[in-house]
């Protein structure tokens, strides 16, 4: 058997809690934690794919895959750009 594949990378996902309200908190390989705000963007007009999440069932889905949040149907969130953020401010809110 093959082990599972654990990304070392600082920026990449070990923990993901869904919150109320299309949020989530998570923590990273570096330790670095806060929230991710995805109300706003899951419902404007340029959502695209990630429209699906509106599906409360569907974002409480979310779970880490490669050190990345992923949903199914291939929706992920790119973790650099996501640590870089709450890095810098405690929350990354998506737009």
């Amino acid at each position: 058997m093959t082990p599972a594949v654990r990304p070392a990378t600082p920026w990449r996902v070990a923990h993901v809690e869904v919150l109320s309200d299309f949020r989530l908190h998570v923590r990273f390989n570096d330790g670095t934690e806060g929230n991710v705000e995805l109300s706003d963007f899951v419902h404007s007009g340029s959502a695209g794919i990630f429209a699906a999440l509106r599906d409360a069932t569907l974002f409480a889905q979310a779970r880490i895959e490669s050190g990345a949040v992923t949903w199914p149907g291939g929706l992920d969130l790119a973790p650099d750009a996501m640590h870089r953020a709450i890095k810098a401010r405690g929350t990354w809110i998506v737009e």
